[in-house]
């Protein structure tokens, strides 16, 4: 069928740029996995997710990388470019990832702004998620330095909608509390799952629960915020199982 018809049931695609809290893990690494690779489970038949996120991006490195190209031969008048990065800016270690919060970082996520916008697709900005980091009297303690507020700054000036993530972790972080918020990262004891027969303590990186948790962060603010119509947005308040989420046998692109 061509026509109109055809065009209104091509499903709207959130294509996601970021590092490792984002990326898709497979299955030998299960169950870490990225809020991009849980997206999918809060989303309609009118929508997909395309997970670019690279483990151990920067907003640098992901362009030099040739990973938005990637997006930008692909992305179509009307989808959205999910933009989270911050973990690998703050890297002033490693040049190739390094930016600096007020300068450098700024003009990168600009390029994808103004890229993206170029094809007629929607920018979306997302501050980094929190770590899991708390102080002796058991309230997060940021880790993210100037990188939030310059993004916040970022998006006022170039008229982007922005996901407050930095914020919301934050306060879901609080909720949970230190002992809590294991179960949403990286936390196993020895012999709890095969893929971590000595056991993992992981305060960056998610597993199952965590992802699917900072998922719904996501997709909650992308329809409360107005940013995406209602229609593309599924059981938002649910209890979604871990098995909800799919892990590859091989690493996507």
């Amino acid at each position: 069928m061509t026509g109109p018809s055809a065009s209104a049931a091509t499903p709207v695609s959130f294509y996601i740029a970021g590092d490792s809290t984002a990326s898709t893990y497979v299955s030998s690494l299960a169950p870490r996995a990225g809020w991009g690779q849980a997206l999918p489970v809060f989303l309609t038949s009118g929508a997909v997710a395309v997970n670019v996120a690279k483990s151990g991006a920067s907003s640098k490195s992901f362009i030099d990388l040739g990973r938005l190209d990637h997006i930008l031969a692909r992305i179509k008048p009307g989808d959205y470019l999910l933009i989270s990065f911050g973990h690998n800016d703050e890297k002033i270690e490693d040049p190739a990832r390094y930016t600096e919060p007020s300068t450098t970082y700024k003009s990168y996520l600009s390029q994808y702004i103004d890229k993206s916008r170029a094809k007629g697709a929607k920018p979306v900005l997302l501050t980094p998620v929190e770590r899991r980091r708390f102080t002796s009297a058991g309230v997060v303690s940021p880790t993210h330095g100037a990188y939030p507020a310059a993004m916040r700054e970022l998006a006022a000036a170039k008229r982007v909608p922005l996901i407050d993530l930095t914020a919301s972790s934050t306060a879901s972080w609080n909720r949970a509390g230190v002992e809590g918020t294991k179960k949403h990262f990286l936390h196993l004891a020895a012999g709890q799952h095969p893929n971590y027969p000595d056991g993992v303590a992981d305060n960056t990186h998610f597993q199952a629960f965590g992802a699917i948790e900072v998922a719904r962060l996501v997709a909650t603010a992308l329809r409360g915020q107005g940013i995406a119509p209602p229609t593309h947005f599924r059981q938002l308040t649910s209890t979604i199982p871990a098995g909800s989420i799919t892990w590859p046998s091989t690493a996507p692109y």
